[in-house]
């Protein structure tokens, strides 16, 4: 490092250093001369012994710096080299806008296209599986798309994704088919009272097999309809079966389903069936089956919109959560063996309790179709038909009159000899 001090008196400069050649000359002021000389004084020293630097660089640069890595896309050719693209601006506006998707105000007149992509890059970062942001982002995309988000959702023994995520799974709306078979709700669950709602008044087709429903839970959900007539007014097909709790009086309240067409009462608690029959044929319409019905197979019942995904993520964050319990199971299973707890007897599972269904009696109803608008269709046929056979005896009719006028005319040899005289 070269330096130079200067002195305030011109007098005493003192001396003069300089480099030349790569090496250092001390010039006398009073001699003028040059000399080769090793300076002797005390180097110069800009800081103190104390003085320390510490090199620090800005993180929020540094992870920006990391994330723009996300920013290409490598490949690999066919000679093996690796290759890297950069990505559209819009695929990094999307990503960026999914990582902060909780902040978004409304999506209301947003382009389906766009919102359709941007749910899918939210739900691929797990966005909706948060508790408090999840959620949030979640009520944005129903309130603006309702049906398109989920149409139709299955949660067949799914009892502990119910508990876990249940305001999540009451923000889905216009619902047109929702499955709760085997979950045990009972009749003073939250998700029962939803059902009441208007935001579930889209619902044709809702499946509560094996949910220990009593009377009591049949009138609340009923209540709605039979007084303000809103709710589960536009309900096509209801399952019911495997509640035993169910009798002739909770069967009535099910009479203001006007728009009813399958009935599953299989398994209920009914003291008169042949009168609970009647009652049904007589002031809904509906006739019972004999056969099994296919709507109550759950076979056409799944989860379907564009929530689908994020419902099987759900799914598996609970069955994570219950992967401890499966030691507490075997070590339970060790004490029994061992004798040293008492055996309890597991629930019942949904698939037991059919056979008993099956045993107790089939109550499947259905509407038959009104075909009296076909029977002038009928008439018409049956007529045109009538028609064509009177016209086809007339011409048989005509035949035999020439045939037999043929056979009047037929003249013998000797009454053509005698003609052919004139």
């Amino acid at each position: 490092m070269s330096y130079c001090l200067h002195s305030e008196s011109h007098l005493d400069s003192g001396p003069i250093y300089v480099r030349e050649n790569g090496k250092l000359h001390v010039v006398n002021q009073g001699a003028g001369g040059v000399q080769n000389v090793t300076p002797k004084t005390r180097p110069f020293s800009l800081f103190s012994r104390s003085f320390s630097v510490e090199l620090c660089m800005n993180r929020e640069d540094d992870r920006a710096r990391r994330q723009r890595t996300d920013h290409f896309i490598f490949t690999y050719t066919k000679e093996g080299n690796l290759r890297y693209s950069a990505k559209s601006l819009f695929s990094l506006v999307l990503g960026y806008i999914s990582d902060n998707v909780d902040h978004i105000d409304s999506l209301i007149g947003f382009p389906e296209q766009i919102a359709e992509k941007l749910f899918s890059a939210a739900e691929a970062r797990q966005k909706f599986t948060e508790p408090v942001t999840g959620l949030r982002a979640l009520q944005k995309f129903t309130e603006a798309y309702g049906s398109l988000v989920l149409c139709s959702l299955c949660l067949r023994n799914r009892y502990l994704v119910i508990s876990e995520k249940l305001e999540e799974i009451k923000s889905f709306r216009e619902l047109t088919c929702l499955d709760l078979s085997c979950c045990k709700l009972g009749d003073e669950h939250e998700l029962l009272e939803h059902l009441t709602k208007e935001a579930l008044s889209s619902v044709k087709r809702l499946l509560l097999k094996d949910n220990s429903l009593s009377d009591a839970g049949l009138r609340r959900m009923t209540a709605p309809v039979r007084v303000l007539k809103k709710g589960l007014e536009n309900l096509l097909v209801l399952d019911l079966s495997c509640n035993p709790k169910i009798t002739d009086v909770g069967v009535g309240y099910l009479l203001s389903f006007k728009k009813l067409n399958c009935l599953d009462i299989s398994g209920a608690g009914l003291k008169d069936v042949d009168a609970v029959i009647k009652r049904l044929q007589m002031q809904m319409g509906l006739v019972h089956s004999k056969v099994p019905l296919k709507e109550f197979d759950h076979s056409n019942c799944k989860t379907e919109g564009w929530a689908e995904q994020t419902v099987l993520q759900w799914e598996q964050a609970v069955m994570e959560a219950m992967k401890p319990q499966d030691n507490l199971r075997s070590r339970a299973a060790a004490l029994r063996f061992y004798g040293k707890t008492r055996r309890i007897e597991e629930v019942v599972k949904c698939t037991l309790e059919e056979p008993e269904a099956k045993a107790s009696g089939n109550l499947q109803f259905y509407k038959e179709k009104v075909q009296n608008c076909h029977l002038p269709l009928k008439k018409e046929v049956a007529g045109s038909h009538e028609l064509k056979n009177n016209k086809k005896r007339a011409l048989a009719e005509q035949e035999t009159e020439r045939t037999s006028k043929q056979k009047h005319l037929c003249l013998t040899v000797e009454d053509w000899d005698l003609l052919n005289t004139y």
